[in-house]
């Protein structure tokens, strides 16, 4: 093989790993009290009184930032698993 042609076979591979990666998209979800969490779900039953916001929202000083694996959702400070 010579140097072109590995040169090409890189290219043509890089450029099919960049097509087929997605753009990741991250949602915060805040509750009333001002609790929110990093989500890939928007599916929080109305009666949580749960808001989404896309990844351009920008938090201001009435809401904090609280992290937690798994599914579920903030409430009065604890974590209510699904």
């Amino acid at each position: 093989m010579t140097i072109k042609n590995l040169f090409l076979g890189a290219v043509i591979g890089a450029g099919a790993l960049v097509a087929t990666a997605g753009g990741a998209s991250a949602y915060v979800a805040c509750n009333r009290a001002g609790d929110c969490w990093h989500t890939n779900d928007r599916g929080f039953k109305p009666s949580f009184g749960i808001t989404i916001h896309d990844d351009k929202w920008r938090m201001t000083k009435r809401y904090h930032l609280r992290e937690h694996e798994g599914r579920g959702y903030w409430r009065n400070g604890v974590w209510i698993t699904f």
